[in-house]
């Protein structure tokens, strides 16, 4: 159906605005939606593979039929007035409906090429150890045959996303041990994680001939697991564990006293932004003297960075990124030590090469400078982690420290539908810096990637759950799923759709919850206050804005006592010695006691201009943090107010959800039956039946700080972020969906400029 009462009003779908598609579809879950023919309750159906339409809550055998309605017709009315005997006409108007915004149906992606089907069976080679392998079914392709069998001089194996790589490695371990008989103890295996490591060690232990004795003599680990073991066991005091800085703020309360000689508010200055540009200064091999700074923030940063390797090193301290950088120097002062690891090891193998830093590279250089049998695996279609220091050009120009190398290419995607293997060809092939290849899907799924329109935030969250709901119910489990975001300020609508639903679903740990950002607790505060006068937090949370030191507090609750007065009234007479800030003082309390007359948005629209809160997110800039910006969470906080009518409401549901971020995050370590909520740096790896790509907009995917680089004439970023696209699209096995929101935090948004290759 496509009409429903609603009280004593008729909505006809055709001549909705598209913007009250969501009010329309929460009123059904509250009852207020009728069927205009049987009065029975209906609801807003919004979801991706159908159009909008009415539904009744309880399945009819006779479905009710729209009332034939006659309101698009022209319609005509004249009044009279008598003279003189005479009906005279005074008025007469001639109105017509105006077409309003329509529903924008999904569509799938450009067809793709056809599909061919390739051989991948293993080539019949003489090796015994092969045969066994082939006997026990371990099928390899013609590359990864090349890349299990070149064990002598480097190796570059550029791994496509799917293509089996893991397989490649652990295979290839299994050859040079049983069919080369190389020693284990010669041989050093690196990944980026402990977890790799740990499932390389698990898959070998299945290969034919392996035993448990060869894999222990493996030396198998992360960078800094590798290279902190040289470090003890050559300087045992100097690098014992109990001088590590383990936590991160150990290390930011080391800088936040640098910070105090500027006169840096812990409130204001972004401390974990410059802890990482330290990393990404040091694991550049970048010292404090070193650095040029570009902006007035890394001029700060600089004098923290000296600050803070001094400090550590008149306490003996040292971090992670130390591990490194300790070992390099080591090898460095050392060359006798160098030598002797270089002749100790013959054979390494190098994972996520595309993901590796300056540090990092130079270590494996140095080591395998002797032997030249480095086999280095990576994708530079999947170098995401620029951020951290990783840089690509490390794959990209692997011939020009390894000259006599060998290069094979793992084009074959075993994960994914050829469809959606085509649509992430056709994506990254706009790329310039990279290695040209094309990957081949294995087989065919006849569903094409599709890309669908919401209105905006709130209404792509109600579109993917409802699709999610529906394809549980089709048989589905909910650990096919994932929903990927470029930020995580991204997720928050989709939380809190799966929050109020029965779907089991899965955050990261380290996701900071939304209304927990600084910014946005803020401005929340303003609206507490508005209930409540004497809430300690919320005044806490609003001198940052206020321009006043966190000192002052002791002083209001004092006077509070003393004067028997709210603590906002105290506030107000706090003097600071600057004029326009108690004249912003001043005007406090009128201001917060009439926002709670007001709707949550206009709420935040006086707080932003009657009490200068747009004016201090500007101050305080965050000059070293481009991916997330203060301005970007008020936006993001509107979109979400825009759905109550009143603060007390809109408060209560930010308590409530605030309460669900911490059981999901407590729940998620043990729910491996959920749906993943996931950033698509977190995603990488990673592998799913269906992922939902949310927010595919310029500004979102690519980020507004890569279009910004872009426009001053560096690619680089942006060639990041269509790297980003094409692993998150990797990521799918069977179905794709992309939403193109037509708003995004309130202004009009456009499809994402990597989109364009595979638009209809």
């Amino acid at each position: 159906m496509n009409t429903a009462n609603h009280g004593p009003s008729l909505i006809k779908l055709d001549e909705l605005n598209r913007e009250s598609f969501q009010t329309i579809f929460d009123e059904g879950k509250k009852g207020k939606l009728k069927c205009p023919v049987c009065g029975e309750q209906v609801r807003l159906y919004l979801g991706i593979e159908k159009k909008p339409y009415f539904y009744h809550i309880i399945t009819k055998n006779a479905p009710c039929q729209d009332p034939i309605h006659t309101s698009n017709q022209t319609t005509e009315k004249t009044e009279y007035v008598e003279r003189n005997g005479f009906k005279i006409p005074v008025s007469r108007s001639i109105s017509s409906t105006e077409v309003p915004n329509v529903f924008k149906e999904a569509r799938q992606v450009k067809s793709v090429q056809t599909f061919e089907q390739k051989t991948t069976n293993l080539v019949n080679r003489q090796e015994p150890y092969l045969q066994l392998l082939l006997e026990q079914g371990v099928h390899l392709d013609n590359n990864q045959l090349k890349a299990v069998t070149h064990v002598d001089g480097a190796l570059l194996i550029v791994a496509g996303a799917g293509s089996g790589k893991t397989r490649v490695l652990t295979t290839r371990t299994a050859y040079m041990l049983n069919e080369k008989q190389i020693d284990p103890r010669t041989m050093m295996l690196v990944t980026f994680t402990a977890k790799a490591a740990s499932e390389m060690k698990s898959r070998l232990s299945n290969y034919p001939l392996m035993n448990n004795r060869q894999i222990h003599q493996l030396l198998t680990g992360t960078f800094h697991s590798i290279f902190y073991r040289i470090l003890s066991f050559h300087s045992p005091d100097q690098w014992s564990s109990n001088k590590l800085l383990k936590k991160e703020w150990q290390k930011e309360q080391i800088i936040k006293d640098g910070g105090k000689e500027l006169n840096l508010d812990e409130k204001e200055f972004a401390y974990d932004l410059a802890l990482q540009q330290i990393g990404y200064w040091k694991n550049s091999l970048t010292l404090p003297h070193e650095v040029k700074p570009e902006s007035d923030w890394e001029e700060k940063v600089v004098f923290l960075y000296q600050h803070y390797e001094k400090l550590k090193t008149q306490q003996q301290l040292f971090d992670f990124d130390d591990m490194l950088l300790g070992c390099y120097h080591l090898f460095i002062e050392n060359p006798k030590l160098l030598e002797t690891y270089q002749n100790r090891f013959q054979y390494f193998l190098i994972d996520e090469f595309q993901d590796i830093n300056k540090v990092q590279y130079e270590l494996v250089r140095m080591l395998s400078n002797q032997s030249k049998n480095l086999c280095a695996v990576g994708d530079d279609d999947q170098s995401i982690y620029a951020f951290r220091g990783s840089d690509p050009k490390y794959l990209l120009q692997f011939e020009n420290d390894f000259p006599d190398g060998k290069l094979v290419i793992l084009n074959e995607n075993y994960r994914s539908s050829h469809e959606i293997v085509s649509t992430a060809n056709r994506i990254i092939d706009k790329n310039k810096e990279r290695r040209p290849k094309k990957m081949n899907a294995q087989f065919l799924n006849d569903r094409l990637p599709t890309l669908f329109f919401p209105y905006d935030e709130e209404e792509e969250a109600t579109m993917v759950i409802q699709d999610i709901q529906e394809k549980i119910e089709a048989g589905y489990e909910p650990n096919d799923f994932a929903i990927l975001f470029r930020t995580n300020t991204g997720s928050r609508a989709i939380f809190e759709r799966l929050a109020n639903s029965s779907l089991p679903f899965r955050i990261d740990q380290d996701v900071e919850p939304f209304y927990e950002r600084y910014i946005v607790k803020g401005m929340l505060a303003f609206l507490r206050l508005s209930f409540n006068e004497d809430d300690q937090n919320a005044i806490k949370d609003i001198l940052p804005s206020l321009f006043v030191k966190q000192s002052v507090l002791t002083e209001i609750k004092g006077n509070s006592i003393l004067k028997d007065c709210s603590l906002l009234e105290c506030l107000t007479e706090v003097k600071t010695g600057y004029a326009f800030q108690e004249r912003k003082l001043k005007k406090l309390v009128s201001v917060v006691r009439s926002l709670s007359k007001l709707s949550p948005m206009s709420a935040i629209e006086v707080i932003e201009k009657e009490l200068g809160y747009g004016d201090f997110i500007k101050k305080r800039g965050n000059e070293g943090n481009k991916l997330e910006r203060g301005s970007d969470d008020i936006r993001d906080l509107k979109v979400a107010a825009r759905s109550f009518q009143s603060i007390d409401d809109f408060l209560d549901h930010v308590a409530h959800m605030t309460a669900m971020n911490k059981e999901i995050k407590n729940l998620s370590k043990q729910r491996e039956h959920a749906i993943t909520l996931s950033t698509i740096h977190r995603a990488k790896g990673l592998e799913y039946k269906i992922v939902y790509i949310v927010g595919a907009v310029d500004g979102s995917l690519p980020h507004d700080y890569a279009l910004e680089s872009y426009r001053n004439g560096d690619e680089a970023p942006l060639e990041e972020e269509r790297r980003l696209l094409y692993v998150a699209v990797t990521r799918a096995m069977e179905q794709l969906y992309i939403s193109v929101p037509e708003k995004r935090r309130g202004k009009k948004a456009y499809m994402s400029r990597f989109l364009q290759p595979v638009k209809k």
